[in-house]
């Protein structure tokens, strides 16, 4: 659903041009220095970018999933650390609010989300709860007007610098079920919150991620999201069938990103008197590539129509993201394999460097094996419902 298509290419042209003329200038400075520089932050302040799928009425852009879409395919184009930098409050770490808050809770937090002022984070995962998100053993305990949180989660894009945090928790300790879970907001500063060091990961350096601590953290409850008990999980729910879809365009846009480069690498790089370009071979895996790329950017941006359509996707969110995180780590090892040795070393080329930041994508908002089991309970229940009818 694209509302204005002039103002929605003037966005998509704005973003293009800010990928190449800014952000991938300073991939080696975020790289070597672990972190977004302020400069470049402010600049997407000001730009909007952290505000894109939150309600205009809110400070945001409003762009419907579509729109959101194609501009996260634009700017999924340069390193990861900076979609990621604005990429918890156009998702997850403003989606609850958005789906579920109370009106108050919308104008308490919502415009400093979508200035960027606030950076937001959701915190679900727990060491022994991530693909199984019913297992969370954080808890809530009410006590007057607060309720009072303790336990631990991991792997929290954002938290080292997060000023607000959605978090999940368990307000029913006797329903293990998805019953017993809701959603808070708990702002930084909160005493008895507390954000760890941040990991030193395999990839995507300059993407803060750590663990979140409670130890006897006191939250109004007029922070609890929806201000109803046991919503939580169905809460989640929403959160992450919207940003499976999202994420399956932050794949898409590192895959076009590597197979341009290696495109570009191939048709300069001469073996044997000829191009890398010419052999055949290597056609092949550009050949592969396109066809993936294609296929994942139509499968998504379909299935964000539909969501915009009001009909239900979670089957839908689910293959987009299965199907790109894994098209883009099938790109990244072609691309490695068209640069050669130059591939897998980090002064020769930027596809080292991206080869392990896109390792992730198969593991967060669910693992590719919790996707096609997902995928093939949905497609068996509605075969079943089918003969039952």
């Amino acid at each position: 659903m694209i509302r204005d298509e002039q103002r929605q290419q003037q966005l998509l042209a704005e973003v293009r041009d800010w990928v190449r003329t800014v952000a991938i200038p300073n991939e080696d400075r975020v790289a070597r220095t672990a972190e977004v520089p302020g400069a470049l932050v402010d600049d997407m302040r000001r730009r909007g970018f952290f505000g894109w799928s939150i309600p205009t009425a809110y400070g945001g852009r409003g762009l419907t999933t579509e729109e959101l879409i194609q501009a996260a395919l634009e700017l999924s184009q340069c390193s990861v650390a900076f979609r990621a930098r604005v990429g918890t409050n156009t998702g997850i770490g403003s989606e609850a609010l958005v789906a579920d808050g109370t009106e108050e809770q919308k104008r308490a937090y919502l415009p400093k989300l979508a200035s960027g002022e606030w950076t937001g984070c959701f915190a679900l995962t727990e060491k022994e709860a991530g693909s199984d998100a019913t297992a969370l053993q954080t808890s809530a305990v009410r006590d007057g007007d607060s309720y009072v949180l303790n336990g631990a989660k991991c792997f929290i894009t954002n938290a080292p610098i997060a000023d607000l945090f959605t978090v999940l928790v368990r307000t029913d300790p006797d329903d293990l079920s998805y019953r017993g879970i809701s959603a808070f907001l708990v702002e930084r500063g909160t005493p008895g919150l507390s954000a760890g060091e941040p990991y030193q990961m395999m990839g995507q350096a300059g993407s803060p991620v750590s663990e979140v601590y409670f130890e006897n953290c006191r939250v109004p409850a007029a922070n609890l999201i929806g201000g109803v008990e046991g919503q939580g999980f169905r809460t989640a729910m929403k959160v992450l069938n919207k940003q499976r879809l999202h994420l399956a365009a932050l794949c898409t846009g590192p895959a076009i990103r590597m197979l341009d480069e290696a495109i570009t690498h191939a048709t300069q790089r001469r073996q044997f008197g000829e191009r890398l370009a010419d052999f055949q071979l290597v056609q092949a895996m550009i050949a592969d590539s396109e066809t993936e790329i294609q296929a994942a950017r139509a499968l998504i941006l379909e299935t964000a129509r539909k969501r915009d359509c009001g009909e239900d996707v979670t089957k839908e969110a689910s293959i987009c993201k299965y199907f790109a995180s894994e098209m883009c780590g099938r790109v990244a090892d072609r691309a490695v394999q068209v640069f050669g040795g130059s591939g897998y070393v980090a002064n020769y080329s930027c596809i080292e460097r991206l080869y392990r930041d896109v390792r992730l994508f198969r593991l967060y908002e669910g693992t590719s094996q919790m996707h096609q089991i997902n995928i093939a309970k949905q497609v068996l229940r509605s075969a079943e419902a089918s003969k039952v009818g």
